[in-house]
């Protein structure tokens, strides 16, 4: 495909723009930059309210950084208006004069190949092993995600994964080939701690962080269960929102109610987000699961001190510059978080080189610039 304009369809996301959740931040960072160097994007966004609620809902606007925003029809329902929307957005790309579909996350996929028939280049962005999340575990949705990636298996020009891990995974269930390119990070700088100390109480360095989707692959409950084994007089604040998965949030809520010490924010963006990030004093990721985690990238583009558990994706972010305990070991993580508040001087000798070593190596530009061979076939 010879370097020209491209006609751009984004679909598989929720809205944009939006932090629902890290794919929606990857649809925004990459296809505006793509709008900046002269290609046309058009991402398909759900109908419906926030995953957090529709306290959260954006107002509806028509163009973002130079994309164009069109809704699709979508069934609001739990479980039903992912599927419903992406379906409805693969049906429109399918029929619009466009070069290139993009589906980002394989549940996307299930009609992936209307487009391809009818001339479509299609991509598909694997953000994480979607069939093995904890909340589709013995559900319907599992069986739905595992055609839908068997689908894009078989039609998709090319697969783009964010770790080694997913493209061994590929290689050995489908004998397919894929790419790999990191996601990328945004530089940052500290904010005074202004709306978290009027709202609530916290200071620098007085909590420890975790800043994410409230679902369960992302193991908050152990970290609950590592802090209250801790002697700390430091808080344990947990900022994010359900994503739909409105009884675990519940159910963590109410699990931690006797520990005032604990906090849950409830969905955080803006300024609020940037003054958690900037003052704690550890940000914590105890997932079980993921592609390659945007928070993660975020936190340590403050400069943070991180603690991940060791699973692939976090593993590939940290890199040196970042502790790592093992994956659900509730007592690994509790040994981690104590020795580091022990030892402030740990936590500062890591705080100074996570943010040079996190920019310098995760870039949306770069991230763009392969995103973009990709489609013109020049990136195999």
């Amino acid at each position: 495909m010879e370097k020209r304009v491209l006609r751009i369809a984004m679909l598989g996301h929720k809205r944009v723009p939006s932090r629902e959740g890290g794919i929606e931040i990857v649809v925004e960072e990459i296809g505006s930059r793509m709008c900046q160097r002269g290609h046309r994007v058009v991402c398909y966004n759900r109908r419906g309210n926030h995953v957090s609620g529709k306290r959260f809902n954006e107002s509806k606007i028509k163009t973002w950084r130079g994309m164009t925003l069109k809704p699709v029809f979508t069934i609001d329902w739990v479980g039903i208006a992912a599927m419903t929307s992406s379906i409805s957005a693969t049906i429109r790309a399918a029929f619009g004069r466009y070069d290139i579909v993009h589906f980002h996350a394989s549940g996307s996929c299930v009609m992936m190949w209307l487009p391809k028939v009818l001339g479509k280049r299609c991509i598909c962005t694997i953000h994480g092993l979607d069939h093995m999340r904890k909340k589709w575990q013995h559900s319907i949705g599992r069986y739905y995600i595992l055609f839908a990636e068997r689908v894009a298996a078989r039609f998709a020009d090319e697969i783009i994964v964010l770790n080694p891990t997913e493209q061994a995974y590929f290689q050995e269930r489908y004998g397919r080939k894929t790419i790999c390119i990191h996601n990328g990070v945004n530089p940052q700088h500290r904010h005074e701690p202004d709306l978290i100390r009027s709202q609530y109480g916290l200071e620098k360095d007085d909590y420890i962080l975790f800043l994410g989707r409230i679902v369960p692959e992302k193991g908050v409950e152990y970290l609950i269960d590592a802090y209250h084994c801790l002697n700390t007089d430091k808080k344990l604040v947990i900022a994010g929102g359900s994503s739909g998965s409105f009884a675990y949030f519940k159910q963590l809520q109410i699990y931690a109610s006797a520990d005032e010490n604990v906090l849950f924010t409830d969905f955080v963006q803006g300024q609020m987000l940037d003054e958690l990030y900037s003052n704690a004093y550890l940000y914590v990721l105890p997932s079980d699961l993921e592609g390659m985690p945007l928070s993660l990238l975020e936190a340590m583009s403050y400069g943070n001190c991180c603690v991940a558990s060791d699973i692939p994706g976090c593993t590939a972010v940290l890199g040196d510059h970042g502790i790592t305990f093992e994956r659900g070991n509730v007592k690994a993580l509790q040994a981690v978080l104590q020795h580091l508040c022990d030892h402030p001087e740990i936590v500062q000798r890591y705080r100074e080189a996570s943010s040079d070593y996190v920019i310098d190596r995760f870039s949306w530009e770069d991230a763009t610039d392969k995103t973009l061979a990709v489609y013109r076939g020049d990136l195999h």
